[in-house]
């Protein structure tokens, strides 16, 4: 198997769509709607982050065989720019809807379960996919990691349903997470140069095969949770392309302080 670039980016984009989503769930630790669910958003950001760890560790070897650059996990998670990041933007917004300038709002779980449900539909598909990876590594990764996401798909849609066909407030919640999040996944299904560098070589797949599938997932779920799928819109995110939200930064900044402030240290 010959290593590429893009062999290389794919693996970092893998990478990154987990730690990021696994910092965000994280910032439901100590803050959750239930202690249970505190607990199960917990356990879930460290399944995530431990996705990451395994796909930065091969990064490094992939990397090191192309450049001879010797990197670590650490390298790849707390010592790139925000513009060096290559994750999905749906896995970098806040817990919350859209607001105006400054404004400041509450947690609403009800983002947080739309979010993890509309990303695991998808990535249940892409780690199958994986498994038949010609990269052996990358499929022994998949193999770990459609366990782990088959169980976050489970717990979401469940919450996805109790929140839709629950009360009249929880409804309008899930509803409004749903038409703020579903425009972002448009980037998800939109192919660049990489994928179809991995498509073509059976290392990696295109998320875009799999929008047919996804789509059928979802209608079934927001049928189920009596939820309307917002309108279609024509604008594509690009924070697979280092352009990211102005959420992004804040998330790093958080993320990396400690590793910043102390370089080098170990514990």
């Amino acid at each position: 198997m010959t290593i590429t670039n893009e062999h290389l980016s794919y693996v970092l984009r893998l990478a990154d769509n987990a730690l990021i989503l696994g910092q965000r769930n994280a910032q439901w630790c100590g803050h959750g709607p239930v202690l249970e669910e505190d607990i199960a958003l917990a356990n879930m950001s460290l399944d995530l982050i431990g996705q990451a760890r395994l796909l930065y560790s091969h990064a490094a070897t992939l990397e090191q065989t192309l450049t001879g650059a010797k990197k670590t996990e650490d390298d790849y998670a707390y010592w790139r720019s925000e513009r060096e990041f290559a994750n999905y933007t749906l896995v970098e917004l806040p817990h919350h809807g859209p607001l105006s300038a400054t404004a400041a709002t509450d947690r609403d779980y009800a983002v947080t379960i739309v979010r993890n449900y509309l990303y695991t539909a998808l990535m249940a598909h892409v780690w199958t996919a994986l498994e038949a990876s010609k990269d052996a590594q990358l499929a022994a990764i998949a193999s770990k990691s459609i366990k782990e996401t088959r169980y976050q798909l489970q717990h979401a849609r469940e919450w996805l349903i109790r929140f839709g066909d629950g009360t009249e407030e929880s409804h309008r919640r899930a509803q409004a997470a749903l038409d703020h999040l579903m425009p972002y996944m448009r980037e998800c299904f939109t192919s660049d140069a990489i994928e179809d560098a991995v498509a073509a070589t059976g290392v990696g797949v295109r998320a875009a095969d799999f929008e047919a599938a996804w789509q059928r997932d979802v209608q079934a779920a927001l049928e189920e949770a009596t939820l309307t799928p917002p309108a279609p819109v024509q604008h594509v995110t690009t924070g697979k392309r280092g352009e990211h939200s102005e959420h992004m930064g804040f998330l790093l900044a958080e993320m990396q302080s400690l590793a910043r402030q102390h370089p080098g240290a170990t514990w």
